[in-house]
């Protein structure tokens, strides 16, 4: 029997709360169980997935979320909570079933290895939000974090993921990557934000890659970086005196496309730019502000300009 003193086991505080020794208040491991939801599998249970892994470093999680078509309307037959996620489903909005994702603990922050896994299948119609803001912290190691969400869009079906902004505070490093897979006849509004540091702060490093398939052919892959020690991304060429970046992607295959680019807003104010894609009927915006809420303004204006071009 080994006479040395047992150190309490640390756990990860919910966010917004200090970190705290597992006396018993909070466990991360017990992220992703709870009570039953409405999308949740026959019985009124979760599917059996077992607890989050967790190591020195971080966390290991994976929630997934399926949509399916019954033949009457879109139903949720899967919320996989897991980690930091906590899935809940919102009441429907007409033929659209919608799910939140809550935080469950402070994350991503160093060395957690995050994914989120959607799927809407045939002729499904699903929109994914969250309930707050991610933010990325350092964590109690400098090892990266990873954040991968991974949107699969079957035939006939729509979805709009449409998250909150994701902050990057000082310290922090997170690679964030978007893989999209869509069928011929799948719609896809996807739009992403990124706030470059809290009040008065610098960012962290924060670097994301989004890359589109459509019909099996690339149609997108964009790889971006901010913050030390990604050179000049604070440079004129790029983000200037902004600190609010972020974009919309618009796939529709029933939309007109504007053959020219569309500029909006102004260099001071912030502005964006409205590109249709290459290969496919898709729109691309990408927008710089000083503020989250002037981008998400730009962004606004570029999904209804989009959207006035197809009618």
């Amino acid at each position: 029997m080994n006479g040395a003193p047992r150190m309490p086991a640390l756990t990860r505080a919910p966010a917004g709360e200090p970190p705290r020794a597992g006396d018993g208040t909070y466990d991360r491991r017990t992220a992703g169980t709870g009570p039953p939801d409405e999308g949740a599998a026959p019985g009124g249970t979760f599917p059996a997935t077992g607890p989050a892994l967790t190591h020195p470093a971080g966390v290991l999680a994976t929630a997934r979320i399926r949509a399916a078509h019954n033949g009457r309307a879109t139903t949720v037959p899967l919320l996989h909570s897991d980690g930091p996620f906590h899935l809940r489903r919102l009441r429907s909005r007409g033929e659209w079933a919608r799910v939140c994702v809550l935080g469950a603990m402070s994350a991503p922050l160093g060395g957690d290895r995050l994914a989120l896994d959607i799927t809407a299948g045939a002729r499904a119609r699903l929109e994914v939000t969250t309930a707050a803001a991610t933010i990325a912290l350092r964590g109690s190691t400098t090892d990266p974090a990873t954040y991968d969400v991974r949107l699969t869009v079957d035939e006939d079906a729509s979805l709009r993921w449409l998250p909150q902004p994701l902050i990057s505070a000082r310290g922090s490093t997170l690679h964030q990557t978007y893989r999209v897979e869509l069928a011929g006849t799948s719609r896809l509004l996807l739009r992403e934000e990124q706030l470059l540091g809290r009040t008065a702060e610098p960012p962290g490093h924060l670097s994301t890659r989004l890359t589109v398939r459509r019909d099996g052919r690339p149609i997108l892959d964009q790889h971006t970086a901010y913050g030390a020690p990604a050179p000049a991304w604070d440079g004129p060429a790029v983000l200037g005196d902004h600190r609010a970046t972020g974009q919309l992607l618009l796939v529709d295959p029933e939309s007109g496309v504007p053959p020219e680019p569309v500029l909006l807003g102004d260099p001071t104010r912030g502005h964006c730019v409205l590109v249709p894609l290459a290969d496919g009927p898709a729109l691309l915006a990408t927008a710089v502000a000083p503020s989250p809420d002037r981008l998400r303004s730009l962004l606004d204006a570029a999904l209804a300009h989009a959207s006035g071009a197809g009618t």
